[in-house]
């Protein structure tokens, strides 16, 4: 099983060196890889390329960088930027479109066609990440341009995709998807089947399905549902997450989180596996011997 791990958003000025020690302890125990979110404090690429100059080995993905506020050929770039500085295999590049309320209400930007807008943005950044230039003009937006940086070997793309629609394009373009809030159920019997058919009927590789989730091992089991539904409440308010939940008959977030003794959290990252994930990472949600615990069983999984 390939397993990674979620490195913590810090804060604070000594953000990187925090960031560094993370990174290098994740790969000391042994993690596939280090998935870092982008929301609204360090940009995941930036960091990910300075953390992967000074940290060998690992791979790295960004989980995710939203599209609307940077044009695919401004993304193109700086993930090249990032995969040169960090070095050719190491480097997942995990992009979607986030949510309206983001979209609209933070950064100005329509959200009306997202599927459209999806499906114009890869036309723009697949080639350009394969070192072609592009000359498209679409509904959405359009790009003649062509880039220069010297990469060694090619970046994945993983689309954050839950809706058919958007699974049909990931599996059709790129090459899969990264889940948040999804649990092995909806896996089994939606996302799998729906992405893995597209990639089919595309004549692609069969796709990356790779899943996260909050996980703790503890023997305070009320004690962390009630802590995950504090932390990750608020993804349930959210339509994409909301609907992934609805399927998986979860009441809300603490429901997908994955929390108990080693053998039922080992047991359910199986579960995962069984239902067509190819990876899975884990976002560890406390501090203190809890987290070592979990930590020491997440990287004993990993192949």
């Amino acid at each position: 099983m390939r397993i990674g791990i979620l490195l913590n958003e810090p804060t604070g000025p000594d953000a990187f060196a925090r960031l560094t020690d993370d990174l290098r302890q994740a790969a000391d125990e042994g993690f596939d890889s280090a998935w870092l979110s982008h929301i609204f404090g360090v940009d995941a690429l930036t960091a990910l390329a300075v953390l992967g100059s000074r940290v060998p080995g690992i791979e790295l993905g960004t989980a995710v960088v939203p599209t609307y506020p940077r044009h695919p050929g401004t993304m193109a770039q700086q993930a090249r930027t990032a995969a040169l500085a960090i070095g050719p295999g190491r480097l997942n590049l995990g992009i979607g479109l986030s949510h309206q309320v983001v979209i609209e209400n933070l950064f100005g930007y329509d959200f009306g066609r997202p599927a459209r807008h999806m499906k114009e943005y890869l036309s723009v950044l697949m080639p350009l990440l394969e070192g072609e230039p592009v000359s498209y003009q679409g509904e959405t937006l359009s790009a003649n341009l062509a880039l220069s940086v010297p990469n060694e070997g090619r970046i994945p793309v993983l689309v954050a995709a839950m809706g058919t629609q958007m699974l049909k394009l990931a599996g059709r373009r790129t090459d899969g998807t990264v889940l948040w809030m999804t649990g092995p159920a909806t896996i089994r019997d939606h996302i799998a089947p729906t992405i893995t058919a597209a990639a089919t009927e595309a004549g692609r590789p069969a796709p990356r399905v790779v899943c996260a989730l909050p996980v703790l091992v503890t023997n305070d089991v009320d004690g962390a549902r009630e802590t995950a539904a504090s932390i990750f409440g608020a993804y349930g308010q959210l339509p994409s997450y909301r609907a992934m939940m609805d399927r998986e008959g979860a009441d809300g977030p603490a429901d997908l989180a994955v929390i108990g003794s080693e053998e039922y959290v080992a047991a359910r990252v199986r579960e995962v596996f069984a239902a067509g994930a190819t990876e899975f990472y884990g976002a560890v949600f406390a501090d203190g011997e809890d987290a070592v615990r979990t930590r020491k069983l997440l990287a004993g999984l990993a192949d």
